[in-house]
């Protein structure tokens, strides 16, 4: 069923979460950056925020970290206590100091050169996970493709043993998918339920298993330690201090949960956008060295991450509005991406667009996502050994997108296989 957009901008309601299952409501976003680039949203269940959607606004504010906060407020919607905050602080929630000190613990691990070290796995294990897939002829593109790929090399990067990818998988999504009824039930229906977890990551239970998990994770490192992120975390100081249990805790599930569910959710919404866009899909199997800019389109058009909140920590005034100190003020990633006054038609998607400088993984500011170097490569990787094989694939039902106006994720998207190569 198609969504109209209202009359009346006051209508416009980005914390419907159903309007999310349907479609990213593009056209809701189009008419607030033309219209109302600082738009007040009511919420039912909470205090109301700020909505900013033009590319250039975004940027700007994602420059002045102290005045438009992570750490104040954290970067849900939710409205939480100070104590609530700082129990639930993640590098996700922090500001600069504190955030660049913590930060500066894995970055090592994640640099261009760091993460070209991995290519040659990604190109193995992408090409032995399509050719188990393919003879299947029908299948979940997402479960047999899109989930293996980053946990799998997550699993190397992060010290988690293999066996252990789909427990982990599992964990992500009830943490991520908190408005999801297939991920975590009963929760759903009544939000005010999630009161009493306010004070984990998420508002979900499911951070106290993640925790157990990674405690016991920890102690297995500190018996056999090894070269990747867990050992680093137990063993780095900062200033002579170690990380404590909590940060620790924090720390391990923001690096599972963003690094495997954001390129996950991109390479399905890359592969629906392929197979939607048959021309597009032709020009890059045509041409193999596309592969790069292709792999910069599909991050752009998924926008894995709708948006972050963050609170005002003093007076602005933003295109005639008067922001107050306090307020929530949320960026819009996914309508910065479609802002035709950054974009030549944006709506158009261009495997060989060029320049294409994206807001996906969170331009201008210190939260600049810590993976984006890895998740280029896999896009990339993925794409040159996906192409002989996406001529003759096509959709073979519905693509299930799930419940949510944070995370632009998508559950399920059947997929046929007719070509010979298997």
């Amino acid at each position: 069923m198609a969504i109209a957009t209202p009359a009346d901008l006051a209508d416009i309601d980005l914390t419907d979460l159903e309007t999310f299952v349907q479609r990213t409501p593009h056209d809701w976003f189009k008419r607030l950056r033309d219209e109302d680039p600082c738009h007040w949203q009511d919420e039912k269940s909470g205090r109301g925020f700020w909505s900013i959607t033009r590319y250039e606004d975004i940027l700007a504010l994602q420059k002045q970290p102290l005045v438009f906060s992570a750490g104040v407020g954290g970067t849900s919607l939710d409205d939480l206590t100070p104590e609530q905050v700082e129990a639930r602080m993640s590098l996700l929630d922090m500001d600069p100091p504190r955030h660049t000190r913590l930060r500066a613990l894995v970055n090592r691990g994640f640099t261009p050169k760091a993460v070209k070290v991995y290519e040659d796995r990604i190109r193995m294990l992408i090409r032995t996970i399509l050719e188990e897939t393919m003879p299947d002829r029908e299948f979940d593109f997402v479960d047999r493709i899109s989930i293996e790929l980053p946990m799998q090399i997550l699993s190397d990067i992060m010290g988690t043993p293999l066996e252990d990818r789909r427990t982990l998988v599992n964990l992500g999504d009830r943490l991520l998918g908190n408005t999801e009824p297939e991920f975590v039930g009963d929760l759903v229906k009544d939000q005010s339920d999630l009161s009493q977890y306010a004070h984990l990551p998420f508002s979900s239970p499911a951070a106290l298993e993640m925790f157990d998990y990674a405690l016991g994770l920890a102690d297995l490192k500190r018996a056999q330690p090894g070269e990747d992120v867990v050992t680093i975390l137990i063993n780095s100081e900062i200033d002579g201090d170690r990380l404590s249990e909590h940060e620790f805790k924090l720390f391990f599930l923001l690096l599972i949960t963003a690094g495997n569910e954001t390129t996950r959710h991109t390479m399905s919404h890359g592969l629906q956008a392929l197979l939607e866009n048959r021309d597009q899909l032709d020009r890059l199997c045509a041409d193999p060295s596309l592969a790069g800019s292709a792999a910069e389109e599909i991050i752009r058009w998924a926008t894995a991450v709708h948006h972050f909140r963050r609170t005002a920590t003093e007076d602005v005034e933003v295109h005639g509005r008067t922001i107050r100190e306090g307020d929530k003020v949320v960026l819009w990633f996914t309508s910065a991406n479609r802002d035709e006054r950054h974009f030549d038609a944006p709506m158009r998607f261009d495997v060989g667009r060029t320049p294409n400088k994206h807001m996906a993984f969170g331009l201008g500011g210190p939260h600049y996502c810590l993976g984006s170097h890895l998740a280029r490569l896999e896009i990339k990787v993925w794409l040159e050994e996906l192409a002989p094989y996406l001529p003759d694939l096509h959709l073979n039902g519905p693509v299930d997108r799930m419940r949510s106006n944070f995370f632009n994720g998508i559950k399920r998207i059947p997929v046929r296989y007719e070509g010979d190569r298997v």
